[in-house]
Order: C-alpha cells, then sequence, then structure tokens
C-alpha cells in the first residue's frame, strides 16, 4: 500500500477549509477568517519544521504574490476581503509560482460561474467556489498531484 508523501498531503489540506469556504460563502457571501488562517498555518509549520521543502522564502513570497493578487482583484474586480485572505494564504502554501498557476485555474473557473450566473440572471455571485475549484484544478491538471 502506498501512502502519501508530506507535500501531497500538505497540497491536500488546504481542502477541508476551502469547501467549508465555498459552503459558507454560497450561504452568507461571506468567508470566515478561521478558513484563512487554517491555510496559512499549514504554510507556516511546513517552513518552521521543514515539511515537504518548504523554505521561509517560499512562505513569504507565496504570501506576498497572493497579497498583491488580492488586492488588485479586491480593487479591480470587486473580489471580496474574504476572498483575498484565502489567495494570501494559498500564496504561503504553493509558493510564489503555485500561486500563479492557481490564480490561472481560479480565473477560469471563476468565469465559467460567472457565464452560469449570467444565465441565471445574478449579477452578483459568490466566488468562495470558484477558489475551491480553481485549486481543485491546480491539484489535478498538468502534473498535479494526480501525477505525482
Amino acid at each position: 500500500m502506498e501512502f502519501l508523501t508530506a507535500s501531497q498531503l500538505l497540497l491536500l489540506f488546504p481542502l477541508l477549509p476551502l469547501v467549508f469556504a465555498a459552503a459558507v460563502d454560497l450561504r452568507t457571501r461571506r468567508i470566515p477568517n478561521s478558513c484563512s488562517v487554517l491555510i496559512l498555518a499549514a504554510g507556516v509549520l511546513a517552513a518552521v519544521f521543514g515539511w515537504a521543502g518548504i523554505r521561509w522564502w517560499m512562505v513569504l513570497s507565496g504570501g506576498a504574490v497572493g497579497l498583491l493578487l488580492g488586492l488588485v482583484l479586491f480593487h479591480g474586480a470587486k473580489l471580496g476581503g474574504g476572498d483575498a485572505k484565502l489567495l494570501i494564504a494559498l500564496g504561503c502554501v504553493l509558493g510564489p509560482a503555485g500561486i500563479l498557476l492557481f490564480a490561472f485555474w481560479m480565473a477560469v473557473a471563476g468565469g465559467v460561474l460567472a457565464l452560469l450566473a449570467l444565465k441565471r440572471g445574478q449579477r452578483v455571485y459568490a466566488y468562495g467556489p470558484a477558489i475551491l475549484l480553481g485549486y481543485v484544478c491546480w491539484l489535478f491538471w498538468p502534473g498535479g498531484i494526480a501525477h505525482w
């Protein structure tokens, strides 16, 4: 029987808070801070204990890229503050290159959800599900966790 590596476990962990965040966002249009804190804590703990090859520079630079993305989308695309905090936390786990590739998949998922919302006559929709779907795509498509 083959077990998951530390890297795979670290990358699978954010799924739990992201599923919770998406569900709450759909119901209330708010994302609990606890979801972002859990993901951020995973990145920081990985750096402290050297899990999965995560280093401090990866956590800090990934968080900085997530912050930049979050600020741009918060001000330009009217993304919510909770969504922006999730991007920062995910950046701390994924590192600078990972958060950029994730942002691509998140944008694709957000575009699909936007089209569905327009079809239903909605002009505003929760973006938490797009973040979750983008993360799932990032995990499993080209060279993702399934490839490992």
